[in-house]
This record gives structure tokens, sequence and C-alpha cells, in this order.
């Protein structure tokens, strides 16, 4: 099975591990195995820090995969993704 392509993160847009926790109420452990299981963050190639995506975390908290998909497929002007950006105050 091939693993997806990346969300790609925005800086304005990212959270680290304990920063998703807070912003999620989940344990840091909850975001470890989202960002396995879904795919929503990144970590440099020399195992620095995650980077967490804000907007797919949302989706993942609100169980919407399908906007996660668009997202990751770069389709931040459908309205499933508007959507969360509009929600978390984020510019589209």
């Amino acid at each position: 099975m091939t693993a997806p392509p990346p969300i790609l993160i925005r800086p304005d847009e990212v959270l680290d591990i304990k920063g998703a926790a807070e912003h999620s109420r989940r344990s840091v452990k909850t975001i470890r195995r989202w960002i396995t299981g879904h795919a929503i963050g990144c970590q440099p190639l020399d195992g620095g820090r995650w980077s967490v995506s804000v907007l797919a975390l949302e989706m993942v908290m609100h169980g919407d995969l399908a906007a996660l998909e668009l997202l990751r497929a770069g389709q931040r002007s459908a309205p499933e993704v508007r959507r969360y950006l509009e929600f978390l105050g984020l510019p589209q």
C-alpha cells in the first residue's frame, strides 16, 4: 500500500504535537496515532519536530475524511475545505 501524498502545510496552519493535543483536547498519543493513520503531519528528513496541519487536524476531529482528501489534493477552494478555513479563521 502506498502512503498518501503529504499535506502541504502553510506556516500559519502549523501546530506542533503538543499544540495539536491542546487544540483538539486529545492526548499526545492520539495525535501521534492520527499523524500516522491519517498523514496529517510531516517531519523533516533529519528527524526534527513534527508539524501538524491544524486544518487537517480539524477535519479528522470531525471525521470528515472526504474534506481531508480534497485538502490533500490541493483543492483549498472546494466548499468542503473552505468551510474549515472559515471556521478556523484562516485565509483562503
